[in-house]
């Protein structure tokens, strides 16, 4: 187990709550100092003990470990803070949802200090925000996807890696692009689309009346529209190439769709709702091999 002296840690809501909380239960760090837009936000994480302090961007001079779990759009402001106090020591990383602009915030904001920024992705969440909403068991068994740079030592890197090892969560690897790319058809996108349809229903003039007779499926479908919309706003538009490729080709999915509905092409309709159903089966058990892949190896040591 590495034990950290110090990490900062800007955003104490779910992300970086949990960050913090995971570390702090296992006894893997001894001091977390939050930082944040909101000081009633940090005196609140303060009094649930999932910081010990509340500091300043020259917080991080003493760290050992940073994470940037505040919005994408923020990422270039907070660096530009944060990078004449950091000292050669310390390593910072973040959570974005997005990475390829966040990479090129960091090399506009570090400079010749990229290579203590290694970009990462905590494949985790729930609709609640705010420090309220953190769980110290939030990271177990998810994904944390890295982005490594070329300037990135690997020793930087595998501190990074192991402190989300420590959280409970299992490390993959993408570059930046192949990032972006795999997470605006599986996460982006269904976002968009669960904002659409809420607020498609709640523009209507018997909105009431349809959200009263709405059951689990509309809740499931829909419960991901209840997270930040300053997030996904930024996330969208960090991530719009992509996304837009992606709603294309969604809206043709959805075109070919109203075609067999219109043709009465129950046939048609069948198969398409097959290979879904089947495409999600298989998705399902891959998952929950994986689960009990872990819980076996965990069970053996």
């Amino acid at each position: 187990m590495q034990k950290f002296n110090r990490i900062v840690v800007f955003g104490v809501g779910l992300i970086g709550g949990s960050f913090a909380l995971a570390l702090k239960h296992g006894g893997c760090v001894r001091e977390v100092i939050g930082v944040g837009r909101r000081r009633e936000t940090l005196e609140r994480a303060q009094a649930l003990g999932i910081i010990d302090g509340i500091g300043s961007a020259a917080s991080v001079a003493s760290a050992d470990l940073v994470l940037l779990a505040a919005p994408v759009a923020q990422t270039e402001t907070l660096l530009r803070d944060i990078a004449i106090h950091l000292q050669p020591g310390t390593v910072v990383t973040d959570a974005g949802s997005t990475k390829s602009d966040v990479v090129l915030a960091a090399r506009a904001a570090l400079g010749d200090k990229i290579g203590q920024f290694i970009p990462g992705h905590p494949i985790a969440g729930r609709e609640q925000n705010g420090p309220d909403a953190a769980l110290p068991d939030l990271y177990q068994g998810k994904k944390v996807v890295l982005t490594a740079l070329p300037e990135n030592a690997k020793d930087c890197v595998t501190k990074v890696a192991i402190a989300w090892e420590q959280c409970g969560a299992i490390i993959h690897r993408l570059t930046a692009e192949e990032h972006d790319a795999v997470f605006a058809a599986v996460s982006h996108l269904p976002h968009l689309l669960a904002y659409a349809l809420v607020d498609d229903i709640a523009a209507r003039d018997n909105a009431e009346r349809l959200f009263q007779y709405a059951a689990s499926g509309f809740r499931d479908f829909t419960r991901i529209a209840g997270s930040s919309p300053e997030m996904w706003r930024d996330i969208s538009l960090a991530n719009r190439p992509a996304l837009l490729a992606e709603l294309d080709t969604y809206t043709a999915q959805l075109a070919h769709l109203r075609a067999r509905l219109a043709a009465s092409d129950g046939a048609g309709l069948e198969k398409i709702y097959g290979r879904a159903q089947a495409a999600r089966q298989a998705w399902i058990a891959a998952i929950e091999a994986a689960e009990q892949a872990r819980a076996d190896e965990q069970g053996g040591d």
